[in-house]
């Protein structure tokens, strides 16, 4: 069974560190510093992995975290064996990082503009937030980013992928979640090292929460348990209506010629109006239920909405390329390949054809 160094070893081996240093190396002293706070983050996650199965086996560990570890590696075999995701040691191993997230991610946008201040990086490209394994560092960098004018909003992230670069570990950010959630992380994770298009947010998160999406409905079907179609994940799917059809009218505001101080007033009251749509889908289809309360009677921005429009902008085109390969997951897998080489705005015409026709 391999030790925690041994892996720690096999990993610097395999995969060096020189694209991160080079990106460093280029960069100015405030990219220096962000560039340094990503590299000692990941090299402390690296410094506190241990092999799952040696803490299934210890039986001085706490039963329930025993428990849950041995559901994930039954979700992780899943993965490999039935969704034809990679079979490489990620989520094979554990860290206990003692902090509710494992990274803070920050949105930021112009004050009149749904669309995102990008941070590019050497390998992932170029995405629409940027990552601190601090949330002090966050939310310095958002007030930063509010003295230009910029809308910021920073949200706790519990799992990333570092694309198969390391053998990405489970978190206690993770354990945290329900059983169906917890397998669905792993499997959404494993989905971006399956396939990756540099630059391209939308098309990668939108491909990693379909599978996401089919591969927890087939977990549970193999445990005997009913297909996803909880109240839940409605809820959760009338809330995301909510807020693209609130993006929409928000894009078509800011492509006005109102005045600056029109345009804000305007802006407040889209976003009273998403209140306002919320407060009556709550009362009259959920019986009062108010999960969501808390994010939707918060401060709101432009920023805020930002993670909508990006997780889940093409599922329904991923839908469709599914149905088409006939729920071969190769076959599947192949055709979103071929879509992903394709240049951005041949792959946005091809997306917008299979969404229609879902």
């Amino acid at each position: 069974m391999l030790t925690t160094l041994l892996i720690e070893l096999l990993d610097r081996i395999r995969r060096p560190w020189v694209p991160l240093l080079g990106a460093v190396l280029l960069s100015g002293c405030s990219s220096l510093d962000y560039y340094g706070q990503l590299a000692r983050g990941q090299l402390a996650l690296l410094h506190a992995r241990q092999p799952v199965q040696a803490l299934i086996d210890d039986p001085a560990q706490p039963q329930q975290l025993r428990q849950r570890l041995a559901l994930t590696q039954e979700a992780r075999s899943f993965a490999s064996s039935s969704l034809g995701l990679p079979d490489n040691d990620s989520y094979r191993v554990y860290a206990d990082i003692q902090r509710p997230y494992v990274v803070w991610n920050l949105f930021a946008t112009a004050e009149f503009s749904l669309q995102p201040e990008t941070q590019c990086f050497p390998i992932a490209g170029c995405v629409a937030y940027r990552g601190y394994y601090q949330l002090s560092r966050a939310r310095g960098a958002a007030a930063l980013l509010r003295q230009q004018g910029l809308d910021t909003w920073v949200g706790g992230v519990e799992a990333y992928s570092t694309l198969g670069w390391f053998d990405d570990p489970l978190l206690n950010t993770m354990l945290r979640w329900d059983d169906d959630r917890l397998a669905a992380l792993i499997f959404h994770e494993l989905a971006h090292q399956q396939l990756y298009v540099p630059g391209d947010t939308a098309f990668n998160e939108s491909f990693a929460s379909f599978v996401e999406r089919e591969g927890l409905n087939q977990w549970r079907a193999s445990r005997g348990l009913s297909t996803r179609g909880d109240e839940d994940s409605r809820r959760r799917d009338a809330l995301t209506r909510l807020v693209l059809d609130a993006r929409e009218r928000l894009e078509h505001l800011y492509a006005s010629s109102l005045p600056p101080e029109r345009m804000r007033q305007a802006k407040a009251e889209e976003f009273e109006r998403l209140r306002r749509d919320y407060r009556a889908m709550r009362d009259r289809d959920w019986g009062g239920y108010n999960r969501f309360d808390a994010w939707v009677e918060g401060p709101m921005n432009n920023a805020k909405l930002l993670p909508f429009g990006l997780y889940d902008q093409w599922v329904p085109a991923f839908a469709a390329l599914f149905r088409e390969a006939r729920g071969n997951w190769q076959a599947f897998y192949r055709r979103a390949g071929e879509l992903g080489d394709l240049p951005q705005q041949e792959r946005t015409r091809a997306l917008e054809s299979l969404a229609a026709n879902r």
